[in-house]
């Protein structure tokens, strides 16, 4: 073989070499925001700081937009190991009926409560749930405080979402919390909602505002009824492929996602804020909403719970007793 050839030959196979090594340590973090949600502002927060402390490692390929599937078709994924990183939240009820907790209306007073919660609730007593299940949890970030959006009325009482056809997302708790308010709940993936709303076949939607304003829900309904009726956080969570990672790449990714945690809190907060604003130069009434009377209206949620899920009682408890002030 000549010394040409040979050179080719060398560096053909470095070349292959190099492809299947930038192949295993490509990290997909998959989710369903739309860009400019707090998930995608999340994600991308958190894939640049873990690249950054990475280096040649690893690196963390962020997924939008349900590109790798819908919250549901990720966690199977996770189980599978064909994507490494996901953002579940709500579907997380489908893993283990404990974190339901986080269905109960009004349990997060406000964002330092959730992280005093994050601290002294998901990560002791979640976290080792999910783990026997196959998922790790690597970072408690958030989904966010849910508000109601729909075509027929603003939502100021329980009652006013009599007979209304609302999306909510999969998961018992939700549902039976609206149908306790009068409304005709029925579960539906993120990506399915718009043209729902646009064509009818739902009313109405309740999310965040991050989400509501990314995935454009304010072209297509009428109302915004602020109720902040749940906190939903969403967690940075692993599954079959983690074990199969170098123990520093590992550390790098584990670290980093408790590290981004009072960053994303403080976004989400900003957001919120800001988003407010825009809703109403959309042009979508905004409302404020009767808390006091969805608590009332909010009390046989939290006795099923407490008397169906194993532990419902203890984690409603010690949650409510982690709020400012008790």
């Amino acid at each position: 073989m000549s010394l040409t050839k040979s050179l080719a030959t060398a560096l053909a196979a470095t070349i292959l070499s190099i492809g299947a090594a930038a192949a295993q340590t490509e990290v997909k973090l998959g989710h369903v925001g739309a860009p400019g949600s707090l998930f995608a502002q999340s994600a991308e927060l958190y894939a640049a700081r873990a690249n950054a402390a990475l280096g040649t490692k690893a690196k963390v390929v962020v997924y939008g937009s349900s590109q790798l599937g819908s919250d549901g078709e990720l966690l199977k994924k996770l189980k599978l190991g064909t994507v490494d990183l996901a953002l579940p939240s709500t579907v997380m009820t489908s893993v283990a009926p404990e974190f339901g907790v986080f269905e109960m209306p009004y349990l997060v007073q406000d964002r330092d409560h959730a992280a005093r919660i994050a601290k002294d609730v998901t990560r002791p007593i979640l976290g080792p749930i999910a783990d026997k299940a196959g998922y790790r949890i690597l970072g408690v970030w958030e989904n966010g405080y849910r508000e109601i959006t729909n075509n027929k009325r603003p939502i100021v009482k329980p009652a006013d979402l009599d007979g209304i056809k609302l999306r909510v997302p999969g998961g018992v708790w939700r549902v039976k919390m609206f149908k306790a308010y009068g409304a005709n709940p029925s579960p539906m993936e993120l990506k399915e909602v718009f043209v729902a709303l646009q064509t009818g076949v739902m009313d109405g939607q309740e999310n965040p505002l991050t989400q509501i304003y990314s995935q454009k829900f304010q072209e297509v309904q009428k109302y915004l009824s602020l109720t902040g009726h749940v906190y939903t956080p969403a967690y940075l969570t692993a599954g079959a492929s983690w074990s199969r990672l170098p123990a520093d790449v590992q550390k790098i990714l584990a670290d980093t996602a408790a590290a981004v945690e009072p960053d994303i809190l403080a976004l989400a907060a900003k957001l919120d804020e800001e988003l407010i604003g825009k809703m109403k130069t959309s042009g979508i009434q905004v409302n404020a909403a009767d808390k006091p009377a969805f608590v009332a209206a909010s009390k046989a949620v939290y006795e099923d719970f407490a008397k169906e899920v194993p532990m419902g009682k203890q984690l409603i408890d010690k949650s409510l007793a982690l709020a400012k002030g008790s």
